[in-house]
């Protein structure tokens, strides 16, 4: 993926220089570079928003553990004092 959005982006500064003297084509270039980085803007937010939730996921799971350990900690203490 990241080596074809390095491709993607020398092409896109090739063609600007080989059209920089056409007004239209520096204006089609320009549209063409802001699609691209709206669509790289878009994919880069989701793949921090997936990474964020798995490890909310995961703080989530260690959290449970660590209550379900308290728990049985507990339950065991109980039984160790009612035994005595």
């Amino acid at each position: 993926m990241e080596k074809f959005v390095v491709g993607l982006l020398l092409g896109g500064v090739c063609g600007a220089l080989l059209t920089a003297n056409n007004y239209k084509m520096r204006t089609l270039v320009r549209k063409g570079q802001e699609e691209v980085q709206a669509k790289l803007d878009e994919l880069m937010d989701e793949k921090i928003r997936e990474f964020e939730e798995k490890e909310q996921e995961k703080k989530q799971e260690k959290s449970e553990e660590k209550a379900e350990k308290a728990s049985e900690t507990e339950t065991k203490s109980r039984r160790s004092r009612s035994a005595k």
